[in-house]
């Protein structure tokens, strides 16, 4: 009997949205994850435990749009050589039916590969670039989950090849994959302590990944499971957790810049490379684990012991009025990016990479606010006319356009006033001259 019903007695427009959540179940389960962390802060100022920093919220949220916006671009890359794959060179092609039966070994199979993707990529430096983003984080909350770095999908889409050879339909494949990952947003939370030993045993908990983010010496590179943690008892990685966990990484990433963040350890590695003086060095650096160095550039690197009292998380301050600017501007630009994201297949290609780049060019700038950077101000002037005219651009002959113009020319006039008066007060103090 199928797995999947028929869906013919349902209205069309239902039909053509279940095919849609299928295929990309993260793009539909926004709303849902902003409900859960509003109710994860709801309980944690109930507790005051703690758990969020504002600056690291939003970094950690602005990479995650920043993954999901470059992704649009990568998914027809890697997704296509699935297919392609699937198409031309599976012996089972079309032999697999969508059962329960397929489905719970498609299942397994995608978290086995993510297992062994997951367990390189903290393995292999390289690789570890593409990963490294996501554990930058010295906070854990559920914007962790969404703390995503940009190219890890350009890296990972490899491993599930297998799969495809073995006959699993693409779209079948997509659906399962994007389950898996969504299974993976309510483990990164501190709220929720060890659950019952039966589930703890089979399944990868909050407990469990807590370890996996930590930089305690006996957690690193352990509980690299999706769904489950059963390939971690299998093959020898597994830790449960003991004592209180330090999150980050063991080089601290001192930038709220999402787009620094994503790039500075690869530039650091691939600086190291060329420092060494040996092609096998040279090679090493890159496929060892991270912290390998050759003696002359002071070899291994040992991570070092670390307790919450003796860990310094990287912060900065600015003024609360600074604070409230990030606030609504990165709501305005999170409300853009959805509708980006759910229109992305109306637009032309060149007006895709165009709006991309605009709402990378927007993360950067809230990410400089928080930073103090001198050039924030002349930036930020930039990006509100380019917001407002390419705004002007998408609205231009609907009826709603000239309210719609106004106020947006009020809000462009204010902010600019605001961040100016914030320069002056504040930057330029943080910055004095020099005489």
């Amino acid at each position: 009997m199928p797995l999947i019903p028929n869906f013919s007695y349902l209205n069309l427009h239902a039909v053509d949205f279940f095919s849609e959540f299928l295929k990309n179940p993260i793009k539909y389960s926004i709303p849902i994850f902003f409900i859960l962390i509003g109710i994860e802060l709801l309980v944690d100022k109930i507790r005051k435990s703690h758990l969020y920093r504002f600056n690291d919220a939003i970094t950690n949220l602005s990479c995650g749009i920043g993954s999901q916006v470059v992704g649009l671009f990568l998914r027809v890359f890697t997704i296509g050589a699935y297919a392609w794959l699937y198409e031309n060179y599976s012996p089972f092609k079309g032999q697999i039916p969508v059962t329960w039966w397929s489905i719970l070994v498609l299942f397994i199979g995608v978290d086995l590969f993510y297992y062994w993707f997951h367990r390189l990529a903290h393995e292999v430096s390289v690789l570890w670039g593409s990963h490294v983003v996501h554990h930058q984080s010295e906070e854990y909350n559920l914007t962790v989950a969404l703390r995503q770095a940009w190219l890890q999908g350009a890296f990972s889409w490899v491993f599930y090849l297998p799969l495809a050879f073995l006959g699993f339909e693409p779209f079948v494949f997509v659906s399962i994959a994007g389950f898996q990952t969504l299974y993976q947003f309510w483990i990164h939370t501190k709220t929720i302590d060890k659950l019952h030993p039966a589930f703890e045993y089979v399944f990868n908990t909050p407990s469990h990944h807590r370890v996996h983010h930590g930089v305690n010496p006996i957690y690193i590179d352990r509980n690299h499971g999706g769904t489950l943690i059963i390939f971690d008892r299998m093959f020898g990685t597994f830790q449960k957790e003991e004592e209180e966990v330090v999150y980050g990484i063991t080089k601290q990433t001192k930038s709220w810049n999402p787009l620094w963040v994503n790039f500075e350890y690869w530039i650091d590695l691939f600086q190291s490379a060329f420092r060494a003086s040996k092609w096998s060095d040279k090679i090493k650096i890159l496929m060892k684990q991270p912290g390998w160095y050759p003696d002359e550039l002071g070899g291994v690197q040992q991570p070092r012991a670390v307790t919450p009292a003796t860990f310094h998380k990287y912060d900065t301050h600015i003024p609360k009025g600074l604070n409230m600017y990030v606030l609504l501007h990165f709501i305005i630009m999170l409300t853009g990016t959805t509708i980006f994201l759910f229109k992305f297949k109306d637009f032309t290609t060149e007006m895709n990479i165009g709006l991309t780049v605009l709402i990378v060019f927007s993360l950067v700038n809230l990410g400089g606010v928080f930073e103090s950077r001198r050039w924030v101000l002349p930036m930020e002037i930039v990006r509100l006319v380019a917001v407002m005219v390419t705004f002007i651009f998408l609205l231009k002959g609907q009826y709603s356009f000239a309210p719609v113009a106004v106020v947006c020319s009020l809000l462009l006039v204010a902010s600019i006033v605001w961040m100016a008066y914030y320069h002056n007060n504040f930057f330029e103090r943080a910055f004095p001259a020099k005489a």
